[in-house]
């Protein structure tokens, strides 16, 4: 296809940058700044303007960059949203998880799907997108800690706020092999810790056993689960159907023969609907408050279960009219929706006021495994959109 034979230099250019991305070994958590300076200083050469916005320690931080209109008009501008993390990795890889490898048509490595592989397609796009007569905004949109609740992306979207930037069309270009996904659950992910009174294992009446009194906070969490099932919304989109309950770990307790004086669960819940996140944890708070957290400080006062909110991710809404599917539709000619089981930053967006979309390249199916991989006819296959969308922001 003549449009592929065009976009031979910069595919080739996305392989290298792809290649530099996962060299920076930014799994969740750890310091960003290398990589997203290097996503900076690429598109400040280009003359895009840019903020950054950071955690408390200055250690993770978010990138906002701007390749600004030439000429005024009423288009919407077009925002590129991915994050720069990825998930750990383990060591039965076949090949180094940190360097890209290319063979078989793939390009091997963490994050190459999920989501580096679209960052790289944007940025080497991005000198295309300088040197067009652009009548709308390209903003570049990256940032950290999305594999963990979407700790970072807030953070960004509070500023984009306070700026009034609250209008736009926003591709989160996570794995979906280039359709379109217009909706997913919402997912709120807990860790509740309890602090008992240790003791001999023989006398277990004058302890308080914090890992008995997180199995019983877990059989609540599972009979609200089972509730949850019958609250199904009608005609709803998801499979399953309901909002889900799922324990990830519980850890307590040092020996035996030892009453366990501290324990934590880790836990999260995928909502239909916003409602059932309430639901759940007015339930839970109230079980806390009026029962558990009596029986324990009835025998040890300074008993205690605080549940920490690692990150409430808003769920992504299905819209009858949306202006950013249209949008993609428009240039891939595929007009359906589907929905997605994972999370995303596209509901933050959504809740602004920004018609979002989910569409990049990469399956779903490689990422977070072992050898992740994206397929070289993926990256070119969104290359193929930036450039449709680059014809649609432009007056020749």
């Amino acid at each position: 296809m003549s449009t592929e034979n065009n976009l031979d230099p910069v595919f080739k250019s996305s392989l290298k940058i792809l290649s530099d991305l996962i060299a920076f070994k930014t799994v969740s958590g750890e310091d960003n700044n290398s990589l997203i300076n290097y996503c900076d200083k690429i598109l400040n050469k280009l003359g895009a303007t840019s903020f950054k916005t950071y955690d408390d320690e200055k250690k993770r931080v978010n990138l906002f960059a701007t390749l600004k209109a030439n000429i005024p008009s009423k288009k919407k501008p077009i925002i590129f949203s991915g994050h720069t993390d990825v998930v750990p990795v383990s060591k039965d890889w076949s090949t180094d998880p940190f360097v890209a490898t290319i063979k078989d048509e793939k390009v091997f490595g963490r994050g190459t799907c999920d989501m580096k592989g679209f960052i790289a397609c944007t940025l080497a796009y991005a000198p295309i997108f300088s040197k067009t007569n652009l009548d709308r905004d390209i903003h570049f949109s990256f940032t950290f800690d999305e594999e963990t609740a979407c700790q970072g992306a807030p953070l960004l979207i509070n500023e984009l706020k306070k700026k009034g930037m609250n209008s736009g069309i926003c591709i989160v270009g996570e794995p979906t092999s280039m359709k379109i996904i217009d909706a997913h659950k919402g997912c709120y992910e807990y860790t509740t810790y309890f602090k008992g009174l240790a003791g001999h294992g023989s006398a277990p009446d004058k302890g308080i056993n914090a890992v008995e009194y997180a199995v019983k906070y877990i059989s609540k969490l599972i009979e609200l689960r089972e509730i949850l099932k019958t609250k199904a919304p009608k005609n709803s989109i998801f499979h399953p159907p309901y909002t889900t309950i799922q324990i990830g770990g519980i850890s307590g307790g040092i020996a035996r023969n030892v009453i366990a004086d501290r324990c934590q669960v880790d836990w999260e819940m995928r909502p239909v609907i916003k409602k059932d996140g309430e639901f759940v944890n007015n339930e839970m708070d109230k079980y806390v408050s009026t029962k558990l957290l009596p029986e324990m400080t009835k025998v040890f006062p300074k008993s205690l279960i605080k549940k920490e909110i690692i990150g409430e991710i808003i769920g992504f809404n299905r819209l009858e009219k949306s202006e950013a599917c249209e949008f993609i539709s428009s240039l891939t000619g595929d007009n359906s929706r589907e929905v997605v089981s994972f999370g995303t930053e596209a509901g933050l967006f959504q809740e602004i006021g920004i018609s979002t979309v989910v569409c990049g390249p990469g399956s779903i199916e490689q990422a977070h495994k072992i050898d992740e991989f994206v397929t070289l006819d993926q990256i070119k296959k969104c290359l193929v959109l930036l450039e449709g969308i680059k014809n649609k922001s432009s007056i020749n």
